[in-house]
């Protein structure tokens, strides 16, 4: 493998092999390279082949170069300006409340809920259970 890549160079190539997980791209006659399904493009990518076709000539910049395995890791990702986020609609802001404008509490008649009512509950749910006259035979 030649030694002539490093990380960071900006090059062209062209398509020569496209597989479910990423883009094979010739370098030069002797040298390719692959470009992972996600140094595709910026957001998510299904299907290499909606982004390329066998043939194309693209601009890559080199992420990595493993002499020892013969690989050199590609992103075409790289090479493009990241799209502009869209501003996500923010919620209504709550309004500030006045001092001294506390609203009071409610007064309610009904039996409160909670665990303190299940107590109850089960508390009868006992005494009913040992009346002789509920007990089937």
């Amino acid at each position: 493998m030649s030694t002539k890549y490093e990380a960071g160079n900006v090059l062209t190539g062209k398509v020569t092999g496209i597989q479910p997980y990423g883009a094979f791209v010739a370098l030069d006659e002797e040298t390719q390279g692959l470009v992972h399904i996600s140094e595709i493009t910026h957001g998510f990518v299904k299907d290499i082949n909606d982004h390329l076709k066998l043939g194309d000539e693209v601009q890559v910049q080199v992420l990595s170069v493993d002499e020892n395995a013969g690989k050199i890791s590609l992103s075409i990702r790289a090479t493009q300006e990241a799209p502009a986020q869209e501003e996500k609609p923010q919620a209504k802001a709550k309004k500030p409340r006045r001092q001294g404008s506390v609203k009071p509490a409610a007064q309610t008649t009904e039996a409160p809920t909670g665990f303190n009512t299940l107590k109850d509950k089960l508390e009868e749910w006992i005494e009913q259970s040992e009346r002789q006259d509920l007990i089937q035979k």
